[in-house]
């Protein structure tokens, strides 16, 4: 059993609590215009080349026989200035927990643990829960950091392991949820609601907060009256930044910037939701 991982992330400080080790699975259902990693999205592998560094000396060129890309990864190899770079690689269960082991210490000392993130990982179900039951028997403490948008018989298969489930809320509004990330959220905020009331665990609800999209006033009442229903631990507000804009460029994606937000909106949207400010 495989799954394409594009990073695994240590000393992490932001994917819940204490020092924890983030595993960042490919693939993604939504197709947020916002995402700051883009080279999630896709659950195939992909060459990004960043053009800034490039320095023309064509070795890529001589090593490369075809019109469109293979992701043979020769073009990578022979790059000198490391203007390409392969995006994925494809580990074992026991290859990912092997890296989770080495900072088994850290979680002890912080109170922290492992989050499997993306993409979206629980798009990988059998791969996730092995994992997830591994974590379990060395008493590692678990995050799952989701969107939600998976038949809810994916959350029964890996409540069991589950410590903390992050749970992504872009909007409440169907129509706007559709226009920012192209799907539907009825299944996501189902599965909120059946999570809150079976769930034994922490659910931390995380919203990001963009300008042109959600940070209004109106959308925000609507996302709160929702919560107001919902059993979970806390809210987290995730602050829009443009800092994946380079990474559109290398993967020849489109890239939408929206404007940055400022801090009149950002207390507005704690008011609402009857947050503290920082």
């Amino acid at each position: 059993m495989k799954a394409n991982i594009f990073e695994i992330e240590k000393n992490s400080f932001v994917d819940g609590p204490g020092i924890r080790t983030t595993v960042f699975f490919k693939g993604c259902n939504l197709k947020c215009k916002w995402c700051h990693n883009p080279e999630s999205q896709s659950a195939s592998f992909q060459i990004m080349h960043y053009k800034n560094n490039c320095i023309g000396c064509q070795k890529c060129k001589e090593v490369c026989k075809y019109e469109k890309c293979v992701l043979c990864g020769k073009c990578v190899d022979v790059c000198l200035s490391g203007a390409r770079k392969v995006c994925g690689k494809e580990y074992s269960v026991k290859e990912v927990f092997s890296h989770i082991l080495k900072d088994s210490l850290f979680y002890e000392m912080s109170n922290g643990g492992v989050t499997f993130s993306g993409g979206e990982c629980m798009l990988n179900i059998e791969f996730l829960e092995e994992i997830l039951k591994m974590c379990k028997d060395k008493k590692i403490h678990t995050a799952v950091d989701t969107a939600g948008n998976v038949p809810w018989q994916y959350f029964e298969r890996i409540m069991p392991y589950t410590d903390m489930f992050l749970y992504d809320i872009k909007a409440f509004s169907e129509k706007l949820h559709i226009e920012g990330t192209g799907v539907s959220n009825k299944l996501i905020k189902q599965n909120l609601k059946k999570l809150s009331q079976t769930f034994s665990g922490d659910i931390i609800i995380r919203i990001p907060v963009i300008c042109s999209f959600n940070a209004t006033l109106s959308e925000m009442k609507k996302i709160a009256r929702f919560l107001g229903k919902i059993k979970y631990k806390k809210i987290e507000l995730l602050e829009y930044h443009s800092m994946g804009e380079h990474k559109y460029d290398a993967l020849d994606m489109k890239f939408t910037k929206f404007d940055a937000l400022d801090e009149e909106t950002l207390d507005m949207c704690r008011l609402v939701l009857g947050l503290n400010k920082k």
